[in-house]
């Protein structure tokens, strides 16, 4: 970045760094004695949808390599669509086994991004659940590197615990880079892992 990048206030776009996905297992059990939330075992890789072959083989490829895990717990890896056309890569594990869901999310972003399709790469979370049926996810911003909570309110309709999300951001401060503009706390209804 020159003087004229900072006296004309640009700045240099913060690099994704996938590295950071594998601070969730410490993260975890941080957040389990700060606000009794546990791994579901539940995760997925959101990205915009590409048409064309390579972007199908990459695909692929990816699904075929995480299935092939044979300590692979429940149904294979699986693709989805959200309401809005989205693409989501879903994982599960058994709850005790975040290290391993997290090199799946790994896995995932890092064979988009190799392959050239970093810039398809939206956000990847990890499910987590709390008393009473409570929810949470631990979202990943991939063009940004930091995590934000997302907990929507029980009962379903479209209402989040803004309390307890700033309560997970404060606890989670020293475990994970967290996004510090909440307005980039994008709610993510529906997703598939939560």
């Amino acid at each position: 970045m020159g003087l004229l990048d900072i006296l004309l206030g640009r700045t240099k776009p913060v690099l994704p760094d996938l590295d950071q996905l594998f601070a969730l297992p410490s993260a975890a059990v941080t957040l389990e004695a700060a606000a009794g939330f546990t791994p579901t075992g539940t995760g997925a890789v959101c990205f915009a949808t590409v048409e064309g072959g390579a972007f199908e083989q990459t695909h692929r490829e990816v699904q075929a390599l995480l299935d092939a895990d044979a300590d692979r717990d429940g149904p294979p890896v699986e693709l989805s669509q959200d309401e809005y056309g989205y693409s989501w890569l879903v994982s599960r594990r058994s709850p005790g086994r975040l290290s391993e869901l997290v090199n799946d999310l790994h896995a995932v972003n890092s064979s988009m991004e190799v392959n050239g399709f970093g810039p398809q790469l939206l956000c990847s979370l990890a499910g987590f659940q709390g008393e009473g049926g409570r929810r949470l996810a631990l979202v990943y911003l991939y063009k940004r590197g930091t995590f934000y909570p997302f907990a929507p309110l029980p009962g379903g309709g479209q209402r989040r615990d803004n309390a307890l999300e700033l309560q997970v951001k404060a606890a989670l401060a020293g475990d994970l880079r967290m996004e510090q503009d909440l307005s980039r706390w994008f709610p993510v209804w529906g997703a598939p892992g939560q």
